[in-house]
């Protein structure tokens, strides 16, 4: 007589005998389920009124989630923007100097001051450098750097307000002043 593979597995030892009884209960629940499948009456779909309302929230829950996303993204984006304009800031600064004098300048409404030396007042004048906010003070930075981090944020550079030149008074031009006048 010829035995079956299941016999022959376990009497080799290569499965044991709650092996053999697990797989045959799986065969029958899967006989079962088949003859379930069969047997059973088919469902009728449900009404088209009923499945909308289940997108509509699937949607609504999609946006909301896109909505989250998107404000997440945006926050990680204004934390990069800063710390891009922090390492500029802190890489191209002038070294604070015990400068001899203050210079004032206007930060928004009011006149702030910071300590600078002889050469950087003349590099201020020229606008060859510019003052940026950094860290709740201020710093000196080249223009060509400030150019690039008022890029990333306009606020983080403090606008200068450059008085206009007048030109002389052409109306008087042609009038020599006298050397020898005495008032």
């Amino acid at each position: 007589m010829s035995m079956s593979l299941r016999d022959q597995l376990l009497q080799a030892g290569l499965v044991s005998q709650k092996q053999v009884k697990d797989a045959e209960r799986q065969e029958q629940r899967q006989k079962q389920q088949a003859q379930h499948a069969k047997h059973a009456p088919k469902h009728k779909r449900p009404p088209v009124a009923e499945q909308p309302p289940a997108r509509s929230v699937d949607a609504a829950k999609v946006a909301r989630d896109q909505a989250l996303n998107r404000r997440q993204q945006e926050k990680a984006q204004k934390k990069a923007l800063a710390a891009q304009i922090k390492q500029l800031i802190e890489q191209n600064r002038l070294p604070q100097s015990d400068g001899d004098e203050p210079y004032n300048f206007l930060d928004g409404n009011k006149i702030r001051r910071i300590a600078v030396g002889a050469a950087a007042r003349g590099r201020l004048a020229r606008g060859e450098l510019t003052i940026v906010r950094h860290d709740g003070g201020y710093d000196l930075v080249p223009a060509a750097i400030a150019a690039r981090i008022r890029e990333r944020d306009e606020h983080a550079v403090v606008p200068l307000i450059v008085a206009p030149e007048t030109p002389p008074d052409d109306a008087y031009q042609k009038f020599a002043v006298p050397d020898d006048l005495i008032w």
